[in-house]
């Protein structure tokens, strides 16, 4: 066995005086097999084109309505805080609604995201199998709860039940401009309780997607959680982060249902007022004209921009981040 040559005439066959050792026959079914996956990968692709194009065409009809709209516009269309584009002259600028729909979403994603990276933690490494189960159906479930139920439910009881934690904030942390109440507040309708509504709707989906990705971490890297499952899963709760971040930007039932919207811009979370592009949407469409659908269709091409740098800075962060997680 010391010979190599020996051992490669006992493979051909020599050793014996038989016929070298042939290659066993491709199995039935194997040319079908790579068709299937050649299919299959055509298929893929044809399907991402057929995305990219849908996206495409998106964009080619908002930019085809915005230009009209900015041209119409006797103000300047980023920095004006009033909305009349059916007036004579038209007067609208997305000034205000761009604050408020960042404001309220930076504000939900400040809320939800320790909450939801508790959450998924507890389910998946800390809660018994059986509880972890339930809990993990439980937020699946309110994941899936329309958005007018979270608005109904967020004007009816926790409006009503935010009163006491507004006015503690501003009694005792209104040296910090976001909690000053300048001239007084009913603490009602707020950028503060629509922050705590989005977050409430955002938590099932970082906290689902949070915990499929702690469940992917080696069982022998479990001992320490704070130096190895946290950074394991850092670029999955970062894409999560950016899931919930792109549904508070786009909500609009629940954010109209439960904000006094108005077109001022301000710091102050526990006063009434302020507004987002898709409450505005939502609210000037039905009686809006030519000029004034067109306007909407403006700022909602702003939403669409902002909702693609959100997706682009998840993933440069994503890609920054790779070489130091765990996954790698």
């Amino acid at each position: 066995m010391s010979n190599p040559d020996g051992v490669e005439e006992l493979l051909s066959g020599a050793v014996f005086g038989g016929a070298p050792i042939e290659p066993s026959p491709e199995p039935l079914g194997g040319k079908s097999r790579r068709l299937g996956d050649r299919i299959f990968s055509g298929m893929s692709a044809a399907a991402s084109v057929f995305l990219l194009l849908i996206i495409v065409g998106i964009a080619v009809f908002l930019f085809s309505r915005t230009v009209p709209a900015i041209q119409a516009d006797t103000a300047n269309f980023w920095t004006t805080k009033v909305w009349f584009p059916d007036s004579t002259p038209p007067v609208f600028g997305i000034a205000a609604l761009a604050w408020g729909t960042l404001l309220s979403s930076v504000l939900a994603l400040a809320i939800a995201l320790p909450v939801s990276v508790g959450i998924a933690l507890f389910i998946a490494h800390y809660a018994p199998r059986q509880m972890a189960a339930t809990l993990g159906y439980v937020v699946d479930l309110l994941a899936a709860v329309p958005s007018v139920i979270y608005g109904l439910w967020g004007l009816t009881f926790l409006v009503p039940h935010m009163l006491g934690l507004s006015q503690w904030l501003s009694t005792y942390l209104s040296w910090i401009p976001l909690f000053a109440v300048p001239g007084g507040s009913t603490f009602r309708q707020t950028m503060f309780n629509v922050g705590v509504v989005l977050a409430v709707m955002i938590i099932p989906i970082i906290s689902a997607v949070s915990r499929e990705v702690f469940l992917q971490v080696p069982r022998d890297h479990l001992e320490a959680m704070r130096m190895a499952v946290l950074p394991f899963g850092r670029s999955g709760v970062v894409s999560a982060s950016m899931l919930g971040l792109g549904r508070a930007l786009g909500e609009t039932v629940a954010v109209a249902l439960v904000l006094s919207t108005n077109y001022e811009i301000s710091i102050h979370i526990l006063q009434p007022g302020g507004n987002t592009f898709a409450a505005n949407i939502a609210l000037q469409y039905g009686f809006a004209q030519k000029l004034g659908v067109d306007a909407l269709i403006a700022s909602g091409m702003v939403l669409f921009v902002i909702t693609l740098l959100v997706n682009m800075a998840a993933r440069w962060i994503i890609s920054r981040r790779r070489e130091f997680s765990g996954a790698n």
